[in-house]
């Protein structure tokens, strides 16, 4: 994905991700985590602010730092490196509101042609997986590397 992005930190396992944010609002720390459920290979991806105090990740706050795009191509960027260490990842993904998975579905949207061959994607829609349909709002969102 050729899109303008912020420069990644990872630890060694991968699943934990820190950049920065830069924008009128300053600088935003922010944290990427994959953590694994109970169930195998299936990982739920948290996403937001780093609490400067607690050192986790704030998924409440809205940073209004006018770098969206950018800052969703960078989360898009440590999905790929994690599956890249993780093959058979499932990754699930859904906001801390109604309006963060809206964003969600329009950062799919945007970026749908760039992920379509590198990712299966589905939405979840009343417990069910569905095939990822661009104007259909899902509760939350599950990809999986398309292994070549």
């Amino acid at each position: 994905m050729k899109r303008p992005k912020y420069t990644l930190k990872a630890e060694r396992e991968l699943t934990i991700f820190e950049f920065v944010s830069e924008g009128p609002n300053g600088i935003i720390p922010k944290l990427i985590e994959f953590t694994e459920s109970n169930l195998k290979n299936f990982y739920n991806l948290a996403f937001g602010d780093k609490d400067e105090k607690t050192g986790k990740i704030n998924d409440k706050v809205i940073s209004n730092n006018n770098d969206t795009d950018k800052v969703l191509a960078t989360v898009a960027s440590a999905v790929l490196a994690f599956t890249d260490r993780y093959p058979e990842a499932w990754v699930y993904a859904t906001g801390s509101t109604n309006s963060r998975t809206r964003l969600y579905r329009m950062g799919i949207n945007k970026y749908f042609e760039d992920v379509e061959n590198e990712f299966f994607i589905f939405g979840e829609s009343d417990d069910k997986w569905l095939p990822f349909e661009k104007e259909k709002d899902f509760e939350g969102y599950v990809v999986k590397r398309k292994i070549k």
